[in-house]
């Protein structure tokens, strides 16, 4: 059972070495059985009637991840999300313990804050996970979220939102993910930081059925 001065002290440790990705963009595969949801619940952004489902499993300390949620997200959730023609999920694959410290922070507060603290931990992934003192960029960061110093180590003292967050990497890992990030278009493994204009092709033909 990993407890919170192990998750921290691996936080801090290993911050520099998850430059690491997927490559960015890697070849559709055959449509796959996902795991359900995990103990937290999925967070769905766009209507649940919608034709395409798209699931995305991510790092919050993987640069292609950030990169992806900077450049491509934004008109993805313009053009397909907000106009409800796709339904769409951040799922958590932590490569580290910092990553994981930050998804335990984005749900402790609640499943309504899931999304704008996932949205400000990659906006601003490189002044708390490539620092020298990565923990405490990170609490200072989550800090103008609402969070104190108490409610911060509290969170992550939560044994109940690390195991669920490491149970959906699990089955995740099971299902075929080890990279990240990785997509599943109405189950369709995409692997990679696909670009907009790669999502409009895999999405259309979806769409026009």
């Amino acid at each position: 059972m990993t407890n919170r001065r192990q998750l921290l002290t691996g936080a801090a440790g290993i911050a520099a070495a998850t430059l690491l990705g997927a490559e960015l963009i890697g070849p559709v595969q055959a449509q796959t059985k996902l795991p359900d949801a995990g103990p937290l619940g999925d967070v769905w952004l766009g209507p649940a009637d919608a034709k395409v489902t798209v699931i995305e499993y991510a790092s919050l300390t993987c640069s292609h991840c950030a990169h992806f949620h900077e450049t491509t997200w934004p008109e993805l959730k313009k053009k397909y999300i907000d106009t409800g023609k796709i339904r769409f999920t951040l799922r958590e694959f932590p490569l580290d313990p910092l990553a994981t410290a930050g998804f335990m922070l984005a749900r402790c507060n609640g499943n309504d804050k899931y999304v704008p603290m996932t949205d400000l931990l990659f906006s601003q992934q490189k002044n708390w996970a490539f620092v020298d003192k990565p923990v405490d960029a990170l609490s200072s960061l989550v800090k103008q979220a609402g969070y104190t110093q108490e409610s911060f180590e509290a969170c992550l003292k939560r044994q109940d939102i690390y195991d669920a967050i490491n149970k959906v990497k699990d089955g995740a890992a099971k299902a075929g993910v080890d990279s990240t990030p990785t997509f599943f278009v109405n189950g369709q493994k995409v692997p990679g930081a696909i670009s907009i204009a790669e999502f409009d092709k895999l999405l259309e033909p979806l769409l026009a059925k």
